[in-house]
C-alpha cells in the first residue's frame, strides 16, 4: 500500500506506507522541487505539511516531534519549537503563521 498526496487535481506517490514508523518523520520530494514532511501516527493516520519551517526558513519539519493539544496532533519545529497542526497546517503559537497541510490518501 502507498501513501500519496493530493497536489492540485492530482494525485502523487510518495513511498510504501509501510516505510513510514509511527511517531517519526520523514521528507519527500515533490514534483515542483517543493519538501512534503509525512508522518503516521500509532492509530495509522497519515498526515502530510510542507517541510519548510517559516521561521527559519530550513527544511525541518519531518525532523520535529509529534504531540497533541487539545485532540489536535500537531508537529513541533525541532528549531524554535513553534508548533504546526498537522491537519490544517495552522501555527499554534502564532495565528498568523501556517505551513501547507497536503491530503493524504493510502492507495
Amino acid at each position: 500500500m502507498t501513501l500519496q498526496l493530493r497536489l492540485d487535481d492530482n494525485w502523487f506517490t510518495i513511498c510504501d506506507a509501510a516505510r513510514l514508523q509511527p511517531g517519526r518523520g520523514a521528507a519527500a520530494l515533490l514534483p515542483d522541487g517543493r519538501q512534503a514532511a509525512l508522518f503516521v501516527d500509532r492509530d495509522g493516520r497519515a498526515y502530510a505539511i510542507d517541510n519548510r519551517d517559516p521561521f527559519t526558513g530550513a527544511s525541518v519539519l519531518s525532523r520535529g516531534l509529534l504531540g497533541s493539544a487539545s485532540g489536535r496532533p500537531f508537529v513541533a519545529s525541532p528549531l524554535l519549537k513553534q508548533r504546526f497542526d498537522l491537519e490544517s497546517g495552522a501555527c499554534l503559537d502564532d495565528s498568523e503563521v501556517a505551513v501547507r497541510a497536503y491530503e493524504v490518501r493510502r492507495a
